[in-house]
């Protein structure tokens, strides 16, 4: 197995730190000068990286190590990330968060895991790939996008309809974010890895009221109606839809306490009535509401507007809704479950949506997944796995390719994983960078070097 030297490692480290020190926050993103760093590194490596893009402040970065032509039998191999973040509340945390703190055997900052950790150690790996001279059956592409926090227009989804070319056409596979991370669970050590993730549906909902002077209160106020609407949606368990990605990864993480376990969620998850009954017996408390929204569409309130002044009713209120949906589900269903909870009198709009997105793990890559990952912890099992929100995979099915999330990451029992996402304290333990580095180059050297 690789093992990559510690003088290696520190560059590598050095790099994430100085990356997260780019305060991309979307809105508004910025990531011209997160992408011109990696495309310095690149070009100092001996590759012309592309940086390319609706604008110019948010340009995608593209880089390719081509295959030898003699050797060239497969089509390419995508490592994508995205460079942008979501915000953060720098009073919330132990250390400024883009400040990019080394303590206590991580690095802290946002983007430390979400996701410019895994840009750093995709890059560093397919430097490596090139500096080692390994001889591949196809290229290899490092794309690093913009926008992903954002739904993607200005990043992958600009890149698949515009320069479908430098994602190499007709992509096999692509390596992406969310799994390979170590789940513990009753003891047990496991490895998800992303075949699987929800659509989306995002939504306004529009009450109408009376509109007055405030000092007469309105039976027919708006912003009264619409929060009693958000209090009911946010208190509801919409309605139970197992999907076979689902059911898959819930019955082998089942496994984990036992083979009756396992007998009980494969047959009776699917049904709507005793499913919900046996997921708290199965999912421990902290990591329940992850393992619900895999199985329910979700429509979570986010932004609530009305009113432009204080002694005014106002006329109307609205409510954006994040809706995640399962495979199968369309927006409209989720529409339909929205107003079986909300009642009716509202209007409610599709803002943007698309469906789940589902990829085969029946591959040859998906194999050598499962063999790095088994080679480098034998007791830990590795399972196909579903995540509550979306990644850039969306976009990159539609030029034909398999995608899997697989970021891996060696993590202690103590960390609660799920929570850095978008959580307060981001950080990524330095010690499970480096097994993931190594990870990833045992993985990418099985799958693609030339036979």
């Amino acid at each position: 197995m690789f093992e990559l030297p510690e003088s290696d490692f520190r560059v590598a480290v050095d790099r994430l730190r100085d990356l997260i020190r780019f305060d991309t926050t979307n809105p508004p993103g910025n990531e011209r000068e997160a992408a011109e760093f990696l495309a310095g590194i690149l070009r100092e490596a001996g590759f012309s990286p592309e940086l390319v893009g609706r604008h110019e402040s948010r340009p995608n970065l593209v880089a390719r190590l081509d295959a030898k032509p003699e050797n060239r039998r497969n089509r390419p191999l995508i490592l994508s990330c995205h460079l942008d973040v979501v915000p953060a509340d720098r009073e919330r945390w132990t250390h400024p968060p883009f400040d990019a703190v080394e303590a206590d055997g991580c690095v802290w900052g946002r983007g430390a895991i979400d996701m410019k950790g895994f840009a750093v150690m995709a890059l560093t790996v397919f430097l490596l790939l090139k500096e080692k001279k390994i001889e591949l059956d196809r290229d290899v592409i490092f794309v690093a996008v913009a926008d992903e926090e954002a739904g993607t227009n200005l990043g992958s989804r600009w890149l698949v309809e515009n320069r479908p070319d430098l994602l190499g056409g007709d992509p096999e596979y692509v390596i992406n974010e969310v799994g390979g991370f170590t789940l513990h669970q009753h003891g047990k050590r496991f490895y998800p890895v992303q075949v699987a993730e929800k659509g989306i549906a995002w939504l306004r909902m529009t009450a109408t009221g009376r509109p007055g002077h405030s000092s007469l209160p309105q039976p027919e106020n708006a912003i009264a109606k619409l929060g009693e609407a958000a209090a009911k949606l946010n208190r509801a368990s919409l309605p139970w839809h197992v999907s076979e990605p689902a059911r898959y990864f819930l019955t082998e993480m089942a496994r984990g306490r036992g083979p009756v376990a396992a007998w009980v969620c494969r047959n009776l998850l699917l049904n709507r009535r005793l499913g919900p009954l046996l997921l708290p017996l199965l999912v421990p408390r902290e990591r329940r509401a992850t393992f619900e929204a895999l199985v329910r569409n979700t429509a979570t309130p986010t932004i609530f507007a009305s009113g432009t002044k204080i002694n005014m009713s106002p006329p109307n209120a609205t409510l954006e809704l994040d809706g995640r949906l399962v495979p199968g589900q369309t927006a409209d269903d989720l529409v339909r479950e929205i107003r079986a909870v909300a009642g009716s009198g509202f209007e409610i709009e599709i803002l943007s949506d698309f469906p789940a997105t589902v990829f085969d793990s029946d591959t040859p890559l998906f194999q050598k997944i499962e063999a790095g990952l088994n080679a480098r912890d034998p007791d830990g099992s590795v399972i196909p796995s579903m995540i509550p929100g979306f990644t850039d995979s969306s976009n990159y099915a539609r030029l034909g390719a398999t995608c899997y999330g697989f970021y891996p990451l060696k993590l202690p029992p103590d960390l609660d994983f799920a929570a850095l996402f978008h959580g307060d304290d981001e950080r990524i333990p330095l010690d499970g960078l480096k097994w993931g580095i190594e990870t990833l180059y045992d993985v990418l050297v099985g799958a693609l070097e030339a036979k």
